[in-house]
């Protein structure tokens, strides 16, 4: 246990964010240590619209002078993977905010949509649109010793929800890179950079039990003459929807207790630097 919190900072870019915020805040503060979770949100998102009043209610502007005093940070996933990255009006601030970041050395975790887009802006990796979405729970096998799944058997499970991957054979040609898990149809878990302290997560393992179910239902409502792929793997009962499984509990536990050591190791290592 460290004496003072872990400072973590988050840009949650979800559509359920105040979920997002409950899911990210606990799994977080049940790991094995003390932590201090600031969440944020694009500025360049709202230049054309004011800031809604909960977005500002639980969380603040992103600053990137604060984000520079951070011991880790997260960018979280978008529902936004089906539109090019151009499209996207904030990209140049998550631009900055990741070049803050790896200028100060700090731990970063990208998870899905913003594993996307720092991929892509880092390392030049495109993206593409899957012919459908993968969604569900799916068994992941380990392609690559990683300190983060450390503890999780091969073919452990884990929830994933999108419709756009990253192309894995350029990963793979890129010597800075290493992929750590893949699905048994060769969808991106997680790969990591060798040199640097820069982790991408596919799957959304800050997902609680309902989470599958509520994504459903919310692009379902939005889209009502649309039918949508229902979450695979997941449901008890599936033929009525009904009964969802906590399967990847294990694994996110074991996920975010390693990352959150990780942090707490580069602190005392950079520690030990500097002294």
């Amino acid at each position: 246990m460290t004496a003072d919190p872990l400072r973590i900072g988050i840009l949650n870019l979800m559509h359920d964010k105040v979920d997002t915020q409950l899911r990210f805040t606990k799994v977080l503060s049940e790991g094995p240590y003390n932590v201090d979770v600031q969440y944020f949100y694009p500025q360049t998102h709202y230049t054309s619209r004011p800031v809604p009043d909960l977005v500002q209610k639980i969380s603040q502007p992103l600053d990137l002078k604060q984000v520079a005093t951070m011991d880790a940070f997260i960018i979280t996933g978008a529902p936004i993977e089906q539109l090019t990255f151009e499209e996207i009006t904030y990209l140049d601030e998550i631009h900055q905010l990741i070049d803050v970041l790896v200028a100060n050395n700090i731990p970063q975790l990208y998870v899905c949509w913003g594993a996307m887009a720092a991929a892509n802006y880092l390392y030049d990796i495109p993206k593409f649109q899957l012919p459908e979405k993968i969604f569900g729970v799916f068994h992941n096998y380990l392609r690559a010793q990683d300190p983060l799944l450390k503890g999780l058997p091969d073919g452990f499970l884990a929830p994933h929800a999108r419709y756009a991957e990253l192309d894995i054979d350029k990963i793979m040609e890129d010597s800075r890179l290493v992929i750590n898990a893949v699905t048994k149809n060769n969808f991106l878990f997680s790969f990591r950079a060798r040199e640097k302290n820069q982790y991408f997560l596919f799957s959304h393992l800050e997902y609680g039990k309902d989470a599958l179910l509520k994504e459903y239902l919310r692009e379902r409502n939005a889209n009502p003459g649309v039918e949508y792929i229902k979450p695979q793997n997941y449901f008890r009962d599936p033929l009525h929807m009904k009964d969802p499984e906590f399967s990847w509990e294990t694994t996110q536990r074991v996920f975010f207790d390693n990352w959150l050591h990780s942090v707490a190791d580069h602190i005392a290592t950079q520690q030990f630097v500097k002294e």
